[in-house]
């Protein structure tokens, strides 16, 4: 791409949240990647580290095919959604997402009927802006954890596995 072009931006769609009533755990990404909105579930590109880890949490098997992946989750009382569920972006990367101009998730309604979240983990820096932003009144322990991502260099396994344990022996 020429420096004088610009990225189109089209208007995405993300995901319903994966939860149910047993759940919990929720996560929330920012917005699906490219490689899951191909595959049509959260966490779709076999290079991000989050099934992996999360399984090394719970002590299980990783999962891998979609039901495989919502049956662990229910399993293991996760719900998944993303602060975003619609927006304009072109790529994968969170510094492309503008939530500005986007639709952010009723996260308040989906809380609200799940009455057994415990904790809500932000996986990435900008899941966790834009939840403080749009719910600074949560009273649901929010905390940030460094973006399962493999383009991030300053993933935190040790944490994310930590954290995870921890809200589960609750």
């Amino acid at each position: 791409m020429k420096n004088n072009e610009q990225k189109s931006e089209e208007w995405k769609e993300g995901f319903n949240p994966f939860i149910n009533s047993d759940s919990k755990i929720l996560i929330l990404g920012s917005f699906p990647s490219v490689k899951s909105r191909e595959v049509g579930f959260y966490y779709g590109n076999p290079q991000n580290r989050f099934w992996k880890t999360v399984a090394l949490a719970v002590n299980d098997r990783v999962p891998v095919s979609t039901k495989e992946k919502k049956d662990f989750l229910v399993k293991h009382r996760i719900a998944l959604w993303d602060v975003m569920e619609k927006s304009t972006i072109s790529g994968s990367s969170d510094g492309d997402l503008n939530y500005h101009t986007g639709v952010p998730a009723d996260i308040k309604s989906v809380i609200n009927s799940a009455e057994n979240i415990k904790l809500i983990i932000c996986n990435g820096k900008k899941a966790f802006e834009v939840f403080s932003d749009i719910y600074p009144d949560c009273n649901i322990l929010s905390v940030y954890l460094t973006s399962t991502s493999s383009a991030n260099p300053r993933f935190n396994q040790e944490q994310w596995i930590e954290t995870i344990k921890k809200a589960l022996s609750k």
